[in-house]
């Protein structure tokens, strides 16, 4: 059984300036004594006293202004960061999606491409194999995925990124929302696509700024705010905190229905 147990984390990065940077300059600074024992080094404390615990089935929007915390708190989930304080257990595979483009190597084909970045969201080659035709069929770049990645455009980029991306069958999604380069029939068929996926993981984490997409895909929500998690609730809870708002208010009435029933939250 999937989960994500985190208690009382708090995740600090140092920030250091080009004194406290240079081992030269520490070394020679000093007559005796242990190199840095006195040197002060501002710390940022970018996730404080966070408490979070996810089972198989749940469906959590991230939402927040920049900054507030939410990339950092989605690699705490990854287990890409461990924090400074508190624990953390992650147990399932993990397909940490934050940049489209990670893991694509311009120099090489699409359909390379396709194989490399699936590796790197943790597949195997010879399940990408199996996946290349629905892929190539979804990205509608024909030719192009023979050759290099850098004569793509943003949007074909995108599209082979995508593609990739919704053909996994990941234990715990962990998904930062990166689209808007594509047109909108294109984001249409990527959005069916993402319920999809969502639909054969066990756990989503999902950042984004949209409030249709997170009611697409997601059914709570955390709040993030200057690190802290300020709230956790139902997605339209939290939203209507976050924004000073009903979020159902500015969505059009035929959403506004679908949306309202998929979250019993009707008008």
């Amino acid at each position: 059984m999937v989960s994500i147990d985190v208690w009382n984390a708090s995740v600090d990065f140092p920030i250091f300036d080009a004194k406290t940077r240079s081992m030269k300059k520490q070394v020679l600074g000093k007559v005796g004594g242990k190199i840095g024992s006195d040197t002060k080094v501002p710390i940022i404390e970018a996730l404080h006293d966070i408490t979070v615990s996810l089972k198989e089935g749940d469906r959590v929007g991230l939402v927040g202004h920049n900054g507030a915390g939410k990339s950092t708190l989605l690699r705490l989930l990854s287990g890409i960061y461990e924090p400074t304080r508190g624990s953390a257990k992650i147990v399932g595979k993990i397909a940490p999606v934050f940049d489209l483009g990670i893991g694509m190597d311009p120099e090489i084909s699409g359909l390379e491409n396709i194989i490399i970045r699936g590796l790197f969201l943790g597949m195997t080659a010879k399940q990408m194999e199996k996946r290349v035709d629905d892929i190539a069929e979804f990205t509608e770049l024909g030719d192009y995925l023979q050759m290099p990645l850098r004569t793509y455009s943003t949007g074909m980029r995108v599209r082979l990124a995508l593609g990739v991306v919704t053909s996994i069958d990941p234990e715990i999604l962990i998904l930062d929302e990166g689209i808007g380069a594509v047109d909108a029939a294109f984001l249409a068929k990527a959005k069916d696509r993402l319920k999809d996926l969502v639909k054969r993981s066990g756990i989503l984490v999902f950042a984004s700024h949209s409030d249709e997409f997170l009611f697409e895909l997601c059914d709570s929500a955390i709040w993030m705010d200057e690190g802290h998690l300020k709230q956790r609730g139902t997605l339209r809870d939290v939203l209507t905190q976050y924004k000073g708002r009903d979020p159902f208010e500015h969505m059009s009435p035929e959403n506004r229905e679908r949306f309202a029933v998929a979250t019993n939250g009707g008008e």
